[in-house]
């Protein structure tokens, strides 16, 4: 059976090209400028549309096992698939957190049955996923987890974090560091330490609770020549030292977030929505990691999705939890502020979220890693509407997460359809067959 895509403007390894795309078998068929409308067996029109590789994220929280209340794999790959995405790589704070070969298995279950996309777990480098302790047995899960993260924890020692880095590098796979030195964190801490922390009367978390923590991994790397990737980079000062890592050479990658990207500390009210770890960073902050963007120091952009319940998100900054939703809102925040900002191109745009976390974390023989749509790809599609406007509105989430700070932004640019294989997993109702 062909699907025939027409009307749109496919990401191709030229750019941008306006041709028609025809599916077959879970596989990319053909790319042609006009295909014969009677060879195909169903034609979706997406008329002045994108057509790009579908979004990966590499940072977000499913919650199931063990907090289903918040989100499950069902309800999270499903806001994905609403978002654009067609892969996400799931942290391993659960319930059990995915320490060995058992515990991981449960989690890969409910991926099996349940995921409508692609889901890539994460094993924990600890043994009870707490950045303390000793190592989890990173050996039984490293052909099944996309790579090693205590995400939510920073690894506390040194000598901890360099163990870890020698196991993976052993087992070819990458470090995911959340860093965060707890002994620069204060009691109650809520937003980031500074003027604006000062003027709430909020305890504010210092910037060198995430640099320093960085800085130390980067000196482990450059002896031990591993593989490393920084989540959720948030400060001027980590841009910096993952610049100057990567003039010398150092195999590392980093991510942002689209919160960091868009608002500062300026922006925060006090609301839950507004609470996030790291927290929002200055306006020089934001500045630096958009500068980190363009000059291609910041390799990703990832939502680290981190749904909670209403109550957990109704109590303020300093006593909600620390997280908010993501996936459904990233592209036209992104889409609206950076690309329509003139700060960064579209097709920039797509490479810091669909083809370069292919690139880094894709590796097994059967993904696709190019990043464009050619002949023979997977089908991993997602088709974007740059020309609707409209109000975010967390009430139509498909996550049990409603909590964004872009409550009531205005956005440009919206999902019209994702594919993963070639089967549709999210469509609006704008696209028409024919």
């Amino acid at each position: 059976m062909k699907t025939l895509i027409t009307g749109g403007s496919v990401f191709t390894k030229y750019g941008f090209r306006q041709m028609d795309i025809v599916l077959a078998d879970g596989r990319v068929f053909d790319l042609v400028p006009e295909f014969d409308h009677n060879k195909a067996d169903r034609v979706i029109r997406c008329d002045n549309s994108f057509i790009i590789p579908g979004f990966v994220d590499a940072h977000v929280h499913l919650r199931e096992p063990g907090a289903e209340y918040k989100e499950t794999i069902r309800t999270g790959t499903e806001a994905a698939a609403r978002g654009g995405y067609t892969a996400v790589c799931a942290m391993p704070n659960l319930s059990p957190a995915p320490v060995d070969a058992q515990s991981l298995q449960q989690e890969l279950d409910i991926i099996d049955r349940d995921a409508v996309i692609k889901v890539y777990p994460y094993g924990a480098i600890t043994s009870d996923q707490s950045g303390r302790g000793k190592l989890s047995d990173m050996d039984s899960m490293a052909g099944k987890v996309i790579a090693f993260s205590d995400d939510g924890k920073g690894i506390q020692t040194t000598e901890l974090m360099s163990e870890a880095m020698r196991k993976a590098k052993k087992l070819g796979k990458i470090i995911t560091a959340h860093c965060e030195d707890e002994s620069w964190l204060p009691e109650g801490g809520c937003m980031r330490e500074g003027t604006i922390s000062r003027e709430l009367g909020l305890p504010g978390i210092p910037p060198e609770s995430e640099w320093t923590q960085a800085e130390r991994d980067l000196d482990l790397e450059r002896m031990i020549e591993g593989s490393y990737h920084i989540c959720h980079v948030s400060t001027k000062e980590t841009v910096e030292l993952v610049r100057q890592a990567k003039k010398d050479g150092v195999d590392v990658t980093c991510e942002t977030a689209p919160h960091y990207l868009v608002l500062c500390d300026r922006d925060i009210e006090n609301d839950g929505r507004f609470k996030m770890n790291p927290p929002l960073g200055t306006e020089e902050d934001r500045e630096a990691l958009r500068e980190g963007l363009i000059d291609g120091t910041i390799d990703m952009i990832a939502t680290d999705h981190a749904p909670h319940s209403e109550e957990e998100k109704s109590k303020g900054l300093a006593r909600s939890a620390f997280g908010i939703t993501g996936l459904e809102t990233a592209f036209p925040v992104l889409f609206t502020e950076l690309v329509l900002g003139g700060i960064i191109s579209m097709e920039k745009l797509v490479k810091l979220m669909s083809v370069n976390p292919r690139k880094r974390f894709f590796t097994r023989e059967d993904e696709d890693i190019k990043g464009y749509l050619d002949k023979g790809q997977i089908a991993d599609i997602t088709v974007l509407d740059i020309n609707d406007e409209y109000k975010i509105d967390p009430e139509t989430f498909a996550s049990k997460g409603k909590s964004t700070p872009f409550a009531g932004m205005e956005v440009r640019g919206r999902v019209l359809l994702t594919m993963s294989e070639g089967k549709i997993v999210y469509r609006s109702k704008e696209t028409n067959d024919e």
